[in-house]
């Protein structure tokens, strides 16, 4: 068995919310030690969104297993002192505090890699380092608005933003494949340095079908809610069973097979009004009620069976909790445990699978400062100057 790529890595990150815990928790999952720096007054502010996860909250769960958890004051000079010992011997560092904060600090990309050449060093910022939004809050749902995403997402009526933080997670992904790029480059020159990810930015790059629709056609691709805008019948139907059942034609010759073999309408396959696709998206209220009328008259285990018999590509549309239950991931032995301060809990091993290597590091969720006495003392700090931190307000 080959050990995890990372392992024998540090990084050490001072980070908040999602994008940047999100990078470095695939970071740990892949082997590499994670010292995450928090605020000594509550830690990252993500610990305080909500109380699902049994009384942690659920978005610290998901991105922050498997990390060391040091509660520093680094705007003391004793608490950066540690800081800097600690990036001084690590391999990767990575940031997201507010715009021009880590800069303040010391801390940015540029300074710490001029200080240190084989450092990797990463600023993960809303709107990028320069220009005119440089200074801007940028939370999720607000980059979500300024990327495009949410005037694509949604029904003709309504636009919505995504359910989940789809720009803090885009950035997050950019950032840790910036980092293992950057290490493959210093595998090779010796040399690490900075690397920059915006959520804009990483945002942007993923709308790019809408994106280059709207500039090379003049006109972006309309909000259709779950159908799809140029492809007919494309969208979810409702079962007898109070079900929805999604499925997806992508050529003449599959809708030939769902109108005769599902449908039970074989004229409509050469019908000129449902022939083509084009014909399909001109006449799409009629198509979709054809599809309707047949699917509304099964539950959805028959409907899919049907449907998969066709050679037709569904799915069901599932609620979280079904998905939380979802037999292929029961099949293929995908859920593991992590501890936490609160026991045990369920989750998902990461998606990065490396046959013939260790499994993933799915290591604990630390609790606040649950690492603190131990990182002091591994930077030489004496029991009393402990102490002392701790009686002043420093550590925790």
């Amino acid at each position: 068995m080959q050990p995890l790529p990372l392992t024998g890595l540090t990084v050490v990150a001072l980070e908040q919310a999602v994008a940047a815990p999100f990078a470095t928790r695939q970071l740990a999952d892949l082997g590499a030690r994670v010292i995450k720096v928090e605020r000594v007054d509550g830690g990252d502010f993500a610990r305080g969104y909500d109380t699902a996860a049994h009384g942690l909250a659920s978005h610290f769960v998901w991105c922050n297993r498997g990390k060391e958890s040091l509660a520093l004051d680094v705007k003391d000079p004793r608490g950066l002192a540690v800081v800097r010992r600690l990036v001084a011997d690590a391999d990767v560092f990575v940031q997201n505090l507010a715009q021009g904060a880590a800069a303040r600090l010391g801390l940015d990309a540029a300074t710490l890699c001029a200080a240190h050449p084989r450092l990797v060093a990463v600023d993960i910022s809303g709107y990028g380092a320069s220009g005119p939004y440089a200074g801007k809050r940028a939370y999720d749902m607000l980059v979500q608005c300024e990327a495009g995403l949410v005037s694509v997402t949604g029904t003709p009526e309504q636009p919505v933003k995504a359910g989940i933080p789809a720009a803090d997670i885009a950035a997050g992904m950019y950032a840790f494949s910036g980092v293992l790029a950057a290490l493959v480059r210093r595998g090779v020159t010796g040399r690490g340095g900075p690397v920059e990810v915006s959520m804009l930015d990483a945002l942007a790059e993923w709308m790019g079908h809408p994106l280059h629709h709207a500039m090379h056609e003049g006109a972006p691709p309309a909000r259709t809610g779950l159908a799809h805008a140029v492809i007919a019948p494309y969208d979810a139907y409702a079962t007898a069973d109070g079900g929805r059942v999604l499925l997806s034609v992508q050529n003449d010759r599959e809708w030939r097979r769902l109108a005769e073999q599902v449908l039970g309408r074989p004229d409509s396959g050469s019908d000129p009004a449902y022939a083509t696709n084009a014909a399909r998206v001109e006449n799409r209220e009629r198509t979709d009620a054809h599809v309707a009328a047949a699917l509304g008259a099964l539950d959805a285990d028959e409907a899919v069976a049907r449907l998969e018999a066709a050679g037709i590509a569904c799915a069901r549309l599932r609620d979280v909790r079904e998905v939380a239950e979802h037999p292929q991931f029961a099949a293929r032995d995908r859920w593991r445990e992590v501890g936490s301060p609160v026991g045990p809990l369920r989750a998902l091993l990461p998606p990065i699978i490396l046959p013939g290597g260790d499994e993933a590091r799915m290591g604990d969720v630390p609790a606040l400062g649950e690492h603190t006495e131990a990182l002091l003392r591994a930077v030489g700090m004496t029991g009393e100057e402990i102490a002392a931190m701790r009686r002043d307000g420093v550590a925790a």
